[in-house]
């Protein structure tokens, strides 16, 4: 399965005529209009299925998220054990429930995407939201999150992380006629997502780099 990088920020799937994958910092060459947006999920202590309108987790100074009422996500991430590696998956989770948010309302500088991501990754996301409300696009559908593992962490301030999303039921969307962009369930629809974090002068992990791969054997479900 190739696999595309960015050296500071995701690479991730887009959706119609915008595509928001991309390679050293240039948007993807593929012009297939049936791929999605991906790279969104849900935070909470174990689980949660958070949809339409605010939703927020029982974790401390949990953040509060909005999504669109025709956009629900779910996370499935299991306690560690340990105190560090479980904050990291916490935050790396409403990171992706962040990056959600910011797609369905078509605003990338929320206080959530602020809180959850940081520098090159911030500022990509930022302008991919952009773009895609620009190009007039938005998502729809349901996302899931699972197999949340901390892969690495050095001094208690950076960390490595990885993570599963299935969009087999996420699809884009036309934001003028609501048209949905339906596209047919394959191995492509599970991606693995692999990240750097830092913690901020406020305690939050924020995700700086990110990577993904799309049908990963890792991710893939029946």
């Amino acid at each position: 399965m190739k696999r595309r990088t960015l050296p500071v920020a995701a690479a991730l799937a887009a959706t119609a005529a915008l595509l928001l994958t991309a390679c050293g910092g240039g948007d993807d060459s593929s012009k297939d209009k049936n791929d999605k947006i991906a790279g969104a999920g849900a935070g909470g202590s174990s689980s949660a299925s958070p949809s339409a309108s605010a939703s927020a987790s029982p974790d401390k100074n949990a953040p509060t998220f909005a999504f669109p009422s025709d956009i629900t996500v779910t996370v499935d991430r299991q306690p560690t054990g340990d105190v560090t590696k479980d904050a990291i998956l916490r935050d790396v989770a409403y990171s992706t429930q962040a990056n959600i948010e910011a797609f369905g309302k078509g605003d990338g500088k929320s206080t959530n995407m602020s809180r959850y991501f940081g520098g090159a990754a911030f500022t990509y996301w930022s302008q991919r939201v952009a773009t895609l409300k620009k190009q007039g696009l938005t998502l729809t559908g349901h996302y899931r999150y699972y197999d949340f593992e901390v892969t690495d962490v050095a001094n208690g301030k950076t960390a490595a992380a990885r993570y599963c999303e299935d969009q087999s039921k996420a699809y884009g969307k036309e934001i003028k006629t609501n048209k949905v962009l339906r596209t047919k369930a394959s191995n492509k629809d599970f991606v693995l997502y692999t990240l750097q974090a830092a913690r901020d002068s406020a305690g939050d992990w924020q995700v700086t780099q990110q990577n993904w791969k799309k049908g990963d054997a890792a991710c893939v479900q029946g």
